[in-house]
């Protein structure tokens, strides 16, 4: 069976292989697609598309937007925009000023609490990229402060931890329609991040995006178990919605989770980007 993997990251921002290393890495674990979705950045697609075409892989350009949600943390990912629509550069551009602001203030909390890390170091992890949270785990465990990067988050980094500090980022309405207006498809990404109580509640918020524009549902997600996949398979049919499905992969910053595989047993058809696909003539 064909598969594919449509939510990943690289060193545009918080993953740690380079757009062209993670295309080829994609080959090596036998997909047929594969989509980089980059968080607030657009800037590792250009290179990823072009090592696609030598490695004779599809290619499915996306991004992953930070959206303000009152329960839980809520994404957005959009596939196949215009990337020179000005109004979605103006977005990136915002979000990506609101995540650079924030890192500071991490840093300043966590040297009160006794573990400074410095600017510098994260240059060089992110090795030119964009800067976030998952840079900052690993100096963390670099500096042996903490043994993981799940630790660093849990103990330190998460909303509510020690050293958290909140960002401005997009409203999940604002993030739909600067995606829809880039000619792109707003999906939105691993539910279960959104911490509902039960089936009704999520379909309530998923309805309510669908009426805002929201296209598509990641249906297929690396902390999905069988039961949550069923239920959100259920409710992207009920509203009409595109199905994908994605591992999240980052490489180092975490290593539990396998390109195309998730933590081992995640298989995402390849009929997701056929459905994408044919949701983009709509658009």
């Amino acid at each position: 069976m064909k598969t594919c993997d449509l939510h990943t990251h690289t060193t545009a921002s918080d993953g740690s292989d380079t757009p062209r290393e993670l295309i080829f890495k994609a080959v090596e674990v036998g997909l047929s697609a594969v989509a980089v979705t980059d968080h607030d950045t657009t800037k590792g697609l250009p290179e990823a598309e072009e090592a696609a075409k030598e490695a004779s892989i599809e290619f499915i350009p996306g991004v992953e937007l930070s959206v303000n949600f009152k329960k839980g943390n809520m994404h957005m990912l959009g596939y196949l925009m215009d990337n020179s629509n000005a109004r979605f550069r103006e977005v990136l551009e915002r979000v990506q000023a609101a995540r650079a602001d924030r890192n500071p203030k991490i840093l300043a909390l966590l040297e009160g609490l006794g573990m400074p890390v410095s600017m510098k170091e994260l240059e060089e992890l992110s090795q030119g990229g964009q800067i976030g949270r998952p840079h900052i785990a690993r100096a963390m465990v670099k500096k042996g402060y903490v043994k993981s990067v799940s630790e660093a988050f849990e103990k330190f980094l998460k909303r509510g931890a020690k050293a958290y500090a909140p960002k401005s980022i997009l409203s999940p309405e604002e993030a739909i329609e600067v995606i829809r207006g880039a000619g792109g498809i707003p999906v939105l990404a691993h539910p279960f991040s959104l911490l509902t109580r039960d089936e009704a509640e999520l379909f309530s918020i998923v309805s309510g995006l669908a009426d805002s524009g929201l296209m598509g549902m990641e249906c297929y997600y690396s902390e999905h178990d069988e039961a949550f996949t069923s239920m959100c398979l259920g409710i992207a049919r009920r509203l009409g919605l595109v199905v994908t499905g994605g591992s999240d992969y980052h490489g180092k910053a975490k290593p539990h989770i396998m390109l195309g595989r998730g933590r081992g047993g995640l298989v995402v058809p390849y009929s997701c980007v056929e459905a994408l696909l044919a949701a983009k003539v709509n658009v």
